[in-house]
């Protein structure tokens, strides 16, 4: 489905509307208006029905949206109506726990292989996949048509590694080294930074409850 540019924000919102949308198939709800999307995730109806008309009318006004439809069609939206493979750099405790619950990734996206530069890790497995070398990175990525990868390596590391990601074909990198990628291709990177996440986070914690 070849749209008009859409805002990175509207595609941000996507899988939020999906998540909400495939618990309401859960339990059995099968229409759901706006106003109802935008109580339950905060959100202004205006705005999700701002968002899901930039790609069709998916509603009818006075009866909401069909549940299953609205969720195959976002879902057609975001390509998760196909087999998405997700290659895997740096196989520490992050890399291991992404890859232990390949739930992460959710649909058809599924992690299909996992590289490391130290010695002792290549050839064991995680969650039934080998470890391989990062001199297999570029082939592995040709032959299997990956073309999403996730970084979960030292920072020092981190570019160097985004670079033969991008070298080898990667178009999108979810990248949670604690240090921005850059790169001049037209590459979609999304830096999943934990600490400044929960340095924030501490701004907002109530300053009544602290010990002196």
């Amino acid at each position: 489905m070849k749209q008009a540019k859409i805002s990175e924000a509207v595609v941000k919102r996507l899988p939020i509307y999906l998540r909400y949308l495939l618990h309401m198939q859960q339990m059995q709800i099968h229409t759901v208006s706006s106003q109802h999307i935008g109580k339950v995730l905060d959100l202004n109806p205006a705005q999700i029905r701002k968002d899901l008309a930039s790609f069709g009318e998916f509603g009818k006004k006075g009866i909401g949206y069909d549940v299953d439809y609205l969720v195959e069609k976002i879902r057609h939206i975001l390509k998760l109506d196909r087999e998405i493979a997700v290659v895997l750099v740096g196989a520490g405790h992050l890399g291991h726990a992404i890859s232990n619950y390949n739930a992460y990734l959710k649909d058809n996206m599924r992690i299909a292989a996992i590289f490391d530069a130290d010695p002792a890790k290549l050839g064991t497995q995680i969650a039934g996949i080998a470890i391989q070398p990062l001199e297999e990175l570029s082939e592995t990525i040709a032959t299997r048509n990956i073309r999403l990868a996730i970084i979960t390596v030292p920072a020092p590391a981190a570019q160097k590694v985004a670079d033969q990601l991008i070298a080898a074909g990667i178009e999108g990198i979810l990248n949670f080294a604690p240090i921005s990628i850059r790169t001049d291709r037209d590459v979609k990177i999304y830096n999943a930074d934990v600490t400044s996440s929960l340095q924030s986070l501490a701004f907002y914690l109530n300053e009544k409850k602290e010990i002196t």
